[in-house]
């Protein structure tokens, strides 16, 4: 579990002093003013903390952390990750339930991190992270062009997750929370997804019959991918899960079920990162928050900066909500006319 992070010059974020971090978290605001950039840099942290020394690998943790920001921002140089007109060095700390790690990159950086501090101690646990696109139709392009061709194009949040969507499910009795988890997706889903051996294609199971996922709609698609993740147990009580725009391809009432169960997911220990622009997600999890009684933290983006709130104390202020006010205004401006 993450519990504080600090961020300085990184990309679109000017500063970020965030303490207080919920079992769910939510990142709203416009396009570009760093939502996903932030789930990305708080991805990478995690995920080379949980590689570093894991298996046969030889390599320091700067290497993996290095390897790891530049196929997941995909820049020439990492000192094109600064903030623009801003003086001083691009910095990131991060404090978690296994230790604490931190870097800085300053303008003479390419592609090696010289100033970094490894506190983490080894975790097992997976930080995961769902991208907006869906990966199941694409895993052998993604893995291809990653492992074939090593070119741009698929970031490491699309090639972990088709890494890991590769492992088979696996036999015997998951955690309460997480079985009841995979009832409620498999109900969305109205089948089950299942890997042929035979054809080495994921298929989809409905009653008798039986699809090819690539058949199925995106948002169909997104779901079974947390299916598989938590049928082949790589993802566990202490894993991180990153979601970018849960909304996209999802109709508005699966949306407000996949909620539903990544609150069920999150009481089973997982620690949760949304970012979304959709009143929908935010309502929902509004009701989430106030229903269960638990603190939601929301980052809330503009131009200006990121503003802390919570919504267990209410909607937030964000261009989103005042957008969704005023054609409400202009509804009823409508209806009177």
């Amino acid at each position: 579990m993450i519990y504080s992070v600090t961020l300085e010059n990184f990309g679109p974020i000017k500063t970020l002093h965030w303490e207080n971090i919920g079992a769910i978290n939510l990142f709203i605001g416009a396009n570009a003013t760093g939502k996903t950039f932030l789930l990305k840099a708080l991805y990478t942290l995690m995920r080379a903390s949980e590689e570093f020394h894991r298996g046969d690998d030889p390599r320091a943790f700067e290497e993996v952390l290095a390897d790891k920001l530049y196929w997941t921002f995909q820049v020439d140089k990492f000192s094109d990750l600064i903030a623009r007109g801003v003086e001083g060095r691009l910095k990131l700390s991060l404090q978690a339930d296994h230790g604490c790690g931190e870097y800085s990159i300053g303008e003479e950086a390419t592609k090696t991190i010289a100033d970094c501090k490894n506190g983490f101690i080894s975790r097992q646990d997976n930080s995961v992270f769902i991208p907006a696109k869906e990966v199941l139709s694409l895993l052998r392009i993604i893995l291809s062009s990653r492992e074939q061709l090593r070119s741009f194009g698929f970031d490491d949040t699309y090639y972990d997750l088709a890494k890991a969507l590769n492992i088979p499910p696996q036999k015997g009795r998951n955690l309460k929370n997480f079985s009841e988890a995979r009832l409620d997706l498999e109900e969305i889903l109205q089948g089950r997804l299942d890997f042929d051996a035979e054809t080495e294609r994921w298929v989809l199971h409905k009653g008798k019959y039986t699809y090819a996922v690539t058949l199925a709609s995106e948002g169909i698609k997104k779901i079974a991918v947390l299916d598989n993740l938590l049928g082949s147990s790589y993802l566990t009580p202490n894993s991180i899960l990153f979601i970018d725009e849960p909304e996209a391809a999802l109709h508005p009432e699966a949306l407000n079920k996949f909620l539903e169960i990544i609150a069920r997911l999150a009481r089973g220990g997982i620690q949760v990162f949304i970012a979304s622009h959709s009143y929908f997600t935010i309502k929902k999890l509004l009701l989430i928050a106030q229903k269960e009684k638990i603190s939601l933290p929301v980052l809330s983006f503009a131009v200006e900066g990121i503003t802390l709130m919570d919504l267990q104390n209410g909607m937030p202020d964000n261009s989103i909500i005042r957008e969704s006010v005023r054609l409400y205004k202009e509804e009823v401006e409508l209806s009177f006319q």
